[in-house]
């Protein structure tokens, strides 16, 4: 077993990886630029939905019970349509320190969960494709695998689904390959590779 003091620096440093590769690929690579569209006559609707008074929150139209859901009435506004499902942010710009300030957050607990599960199932000195093997199943479960119940129960494009999949193999496999070159190599310290990188880090920082 590894503890997860010894797995500190492939926990943070997979984090930071993961975090500027989903920067990287959301805003300069182009294939998630059509994941969503806009509204037809958007004004007129946000319009409308401002004089509702919505409130953040998750919403679902038309809106029923489970005992309503097979009454004619019901199934008359299901065939009319539109059918779907709605997500409201609160008003005003959006807050994209607090969403990638969460985003970061949420890559050090994958990383926290990979660090743990790898460290009771691969010894010490493991070669790499153990450690690979492992956290990188461990780290796709929490980064790709879940975005699948988009596609099945909130409507998503299957499209997306299977974009926001493939991103999370890509994290995946960067979180294991941060893994298994830092993974310890003896039962009583750190690798080589942690100590020489902890010195750059060091030196560089003394610098300043």
């Amino acid at each position: 077993m590894v503890p997860l003091t010894a797995l500190w620096l492939p926990i943070v440093l997979s984090a930071v990886i993961v975090f500027v590769a989903s920067s990287i690929m959301h805003m300069l690579l182009p294939y998630h630029r059509g994941d969503y569209q806009k509204l037809p006559d958007e004004d007129t609707l946000r319009a409308a939905l401002r004089a509702a008074g919505l409130k953040r929150g998750l919403y679902v139209f038309p809106f029923c019970t489970h005992k309503e859901m097979k009454s004619p009435a019901m199934i008359e506004k299901y065939k009319q349509g539109p059918v779907g499902m709605m997500t409201v942010f609160p008003s005003g710009p959006p807050a994209m320190p607090k969403f990638l300030g969460m985003w970061f957050v949420y890559c050090l607990i994958i990383g926290f969960f990979v660090a743990y599960l790898t460290g009771h199932t691969v010894t010490p000195g493991a070669p790499y494709p153990a450690v690979f093997r492992v956290a990188g199943t461990a780290a796709f479960l929490g980064y790709g695998l879940g975005n699948l119940s988009n596609g099945i129960w909130k409507g998503q494009t299957w499209s997306a689904t299977i974009k926001e999949v493939i991103d999370g193999l890509v994290y995946g496999l960067l979180t294991a390959g941060t893994f298994g070159w830092l993974w310890p190599r003896e039962h009583n310290g750190a690798t080589q590779r942690q100590c020489i990188l902890r010195r750059a880090l060091s030196g560089s920082f003394g610098s300043f």
